[in-house]
């Protein structure tokens, strides 16, 4: 029976425990340094609490150790690892090829990070040589392609199914380094790919402006689950380690109640792969959780539009109607009159918001809603009848998030059986996990009214202790004892004492092992290796890899390629070259700040590159 995984993104200790209750197997979080995203770093003692939460249901954690690494960097690498280890983790996600040597020997899995360019067959076999015991593909593949690699190797196959989406190959972006010096390979990520551009053909003509050209709406891919599954996929991953806490609450919701219901339709097939079971909580509805507009990008295999979010490139939120009317008040408030759309109900201090401005998006608070009415406490620059107006932040919901929280707890077998007037109870979690105590009924007397007392037992019995929910049943026929509830209750708590005191056996989790893979796969240039010290450097050239460049950060190799990706900006304003309607077959450039990059269009590979 296959595990899946619902792998959650945690910023932080809070948000991978909230992560957790709401349904994660797995949660992938920084440690204090060389994560991808540096604002997001935790210490070895929060990675160690997080660690004993979330092996009490068999959640295992995840380090992001996912930036390239300088030679003078590796020794705090090693101890860094080191302390995860200790500190409980389960794996690591890593991208420089150093943590190979910096991790032979430790008891811990390491996964190959999708910014190590894994977008071929030959490439996942190659990482799977090396000793990785999970790789994570890139996030513009087709079912097909995932099906191949699946064909390929036998380690697990992590994918992304939900949340932003980068619009480069992962691991090939080097445009936030040659703009800003802030490599996204390093962790400091400038987001170009969400600034507004113009865009410029060869005589300097400009076709459009100001628009976030390079910007993805976000991934879900929430339907397509099952066909995941079916093509190999085991982990689940939803992006976000810089997201609130309300952001993956509802996702991981989302997401964890459809795994369930795949479960459901294939009992035989599939299970999850962690424990417990999440009570109670809200309804989640991915429409109110910050996204750009959706999409399943490459999945089929065919390139539907809209990939882009270029009008806006941050959250707009949820339609709730057309501006009818404005109204300015003398103290400085403005009144707005909507014409709402269908089952939208407003409340006071929902977050609003339009296209337009330097960042894409205008928004505003309304301080008081009523029906149809908003009023906010100022004006508000380019809001005038006829916009279009979304809801970026739901207050009710907000508050439904925090009033109904999720609780998870693990289903608990409790039988009570005698033999010879001598009761036992003995406690079967869903997890393998038993505990058995006596009964303290010898000086009791029977019960005058049975009936009445196999009610007491069964509602006593049927609660919960501390993470258990108990199911209780009475096996045996024997006239029952005389027990107060005091001690039924005792009882209960005694047997989770003893429950969480057994050791979890969980599922087995594979580790890393050193190994040597035949090296195959050439990036498109040498500099795209991302090597940055010696050990890394010393991989490649065992394996028998072709002669290399140091990487991009390092040398700022002059003319490079800086971005590759499937989508295309000729496709997606209707310019295809495959057209032949298409009028202009000139070249063009985008225009940020009198910067001009260049765009390339591979049309047999159906690619577009950005380059200086």
């Amino acid at each position: 029976m296959q595990p899946l995984e619902l792998l959650a993104p945690a910023r932080n200790l809070s948000v991978g425990i909230a992560a957790i209750d709401c349904g994660a197997d797995a949660v992938y979080m920084a440690g204090p340094a060389f994560g991808a995203r540096q604002a997001a770093g935790n210490s070895i003692e929060d990675v160690r609490e997080l660690c004993r939460y979330a092996h009490r249901f068999g959640v295992r954690i995840f380090v992001t150790v996912n930036t390239i690494l300088l030679e003078e960097e590796l020794p705090q690498a090693q101890k860094m690892v080191r302390e995860l280890v200790d500190a409980g983790a389960d794996g690591l996600i890593v991208q420089d090829l150093s943590l190979l040597s910096l991790c032979e020997g430790l008891p811990v899995a390491l996964h190959a990070s999708t910014q190590c360019a894994i977008r071929t067959p030959e490439r996942a076999a190659f990482l799977e040589g090396l000793g990785f015991s999970r790789i994570v593909p890139e996030r513009q593949l087709s079912l097909e392609e995932i099906r191949a690699i699946r064909r390929a190797v036998s380690c697990e196959i992590e994918c992304f199914v939900h949340g932003a989406l980068c619009v480069c190959y992962s691991g090939a972006c080097y445009l936030s380094e040659l703009l800003t010096g802030r490599s996204a390979n390093r962790g400091a990520c400038a987001q170009a790919c969400r600034s507004r551009y113009d865009l410029i053909d060869g005589d300097g003509k400009v076709l459009l402006r100001d628009k976030a050209l390079l910007s993805l709406r976000d991934l879900n891919l929430l339907e397509d689950l099952e066909a995941l599954a079916d093509a190999g996929v085991c982990s689940f991953k939803i992006e976000g380690r810089l997201k609130g806490v309300s952001y993956v609450r509802n996702v991981v919701r989302a997401y964890s109640q459809a795994l369930d219901a795949l479960v459901a339709r294939y009992p035989d097939r599939y299970c999850r792969a962690s424990f417990g079971r999440v009570e109670e909580g809200f309804t989640p509805d991915l429409q109110k959780t910050f996204q750009r507009g959706y999409t399943r990008l490459y999945l089929d295999g065919r390139r539907e539009r809209p990939w882009s979010s270029a009008d806006a490139p941050k959250f707009l939120g949820e339609k709730v109607g057309r501006v009818l009317s404005l109204r300015p008040s003398v103290d400085g408030s403005l009144n707005l009159t909507l014409a709402l759309e269908p089952g939208i109900s407003l409340a006071n201090g929902d977050g609003f918001a339009f296209p337009g401005g330097p960042d894409g998006v205008i928004g505003f608070r309304g301080d008081v809603c009523s029906g149809a009415t908003i009023r906010t406490g100022r004006g508000v620059e380019g809001l005038k009848p006829g916009i279009t107006l979304y809801r970026n932040i739901s207050t009710a919901f907000e508050r439904t998030l925090d009033a109904q929280p999720c609780r998870r707890l693990i289903p608990v077998r409790l039988s009570l059986q005698a033999d010879g007037g001598r009761w036992t109870a003995m406690a079967r979690s869903t997890d393998g996990r038993v505990a058995t105590l006596p009964l303290d009924s010898a000086a009791s007397p029977l019960a005058e009214n049975q009936e009445r007392m196999r009610g007491v037992i069964l509602s006593q019995l049927g609660k919960t202790a501390a993470i258990f929910r108990f199911l209780p049943e009475i096996a045996s026929a024997d006239p029952l004892p005389l027990l107060p509830a005091s001690a039924l209750n005792a009882l209960r708590r005694e047997l989770a004492e003893h429950l969480e005191a057994t050791p979890l056996a969980g599922n087995p989790q594979p580790r890393f092992h050193a190994a040597t893979g035949a090296f195959s796969g050439t990036p498109e240039a040498g500099y795209k290796y991302n090597l940055s010290n010696a050990l890394s450097r010393s991989v490649y050239a065992e394996a028998g890899a072709p002669d290399f460049e140091a990487a991009y950060e390092c040398t700022h190799r002059a003319g490079a390629e800086l971005m590759r990706s499937r989508y295309c900006i000729r496709y997606e304003l209707g310019m295809c070259l495959k057209d032949a309607s298409t009028r202009y077959r000139g070249p063009l450039f985008l225009l940020n700040n009198g910067r001009r990059l260049r765009l390339g269009f591979d049309c047999t590979a159906c690619e577009m590159t950005v380059s200086e």
